[in-house]
């Protein structure tokens, strides 16, 4: 869980996985299942080539026809049973304390904790949570807890300071090298 780059095509997944990424996520929003499918055969295979953990972004059946390691569901996203039931590796967003216990309880195998600083990737994702609202959820949870919105090399290492096992990131994913180098820093 070091290093959670999510990616949409395959250019930026080479280069994530080139630079140390150690999961790629799929991230396709609003598109049908068939989109996500054809568009994430290339990202799959070079996952999959690097032995990279892949993951499907908000789509359980895409993470299935990939034949994708695990799957990563908002708060509101349906599938959580059925990506249990397929034994898909389960990763389920938190914004509190207590959005992080209930994923947990309803089989979370990781919590994506944030928006850590506001990220002009996803900027419908609510208030920053800060980083003594990602020590609040590690705190709060046994499963590995991966620091998300507005992280890059500078402010990593302060969210595994703050107790996460992994950060996750979007527009920082051609820069995975130096992330990757700052996380593994942080984590000794």
């Amino acid at each position: 869980m070091k290093l959670h780059c999510i990616v949409e095509d395959a250019g930026i997944a080479r280069a994530a996985a080139e630079g140390g990424a150690t999961v790629i996520q799929l991230r396709l929003k609003e598109l049908p299942t068939l989109d996500v499918v054809e568009r994430g055969r290339p990202v799959a295979e070079i996952a999959r080539a690097a032995g990279v953990t892949f993951v499907v972004n908000d789509d359980v059946e895409a993470a299935l026809a990939l034949s994708a390691d695990g799957v990563h569901l908002g708060r509101g996203d349906q599938g959580k049973e059925l990506a249990r039931a397929a034994g898909l590796m389960l990763g389920v967003s938190a914004t509190d304390v207590y959005e992080a216990i209930a994923a947990v309880e309803q089989g979370a195998d990781y919590v994506g904790a944030g928006p850590v600083w506001a990220t002009p990737s996803k900027p419908d994702a609510g208030a920053p949570i800060g980083l003594d609202g990602l020590a609040a959820i590690c705190e709060a949870v046994r499963a590995p807890v991966v620091a998300i919105g507005g992280i890059d090399a500078s402010n990593a290492r302060d969210c595994i300071a703050a107790g996460a096992k992994g950060v996750a990131v979007m527009r920082a994913s051609r820069d995975a090298r130096a992330l990757r180098a700052v996380v593994d820093a942080a984590a000794r």
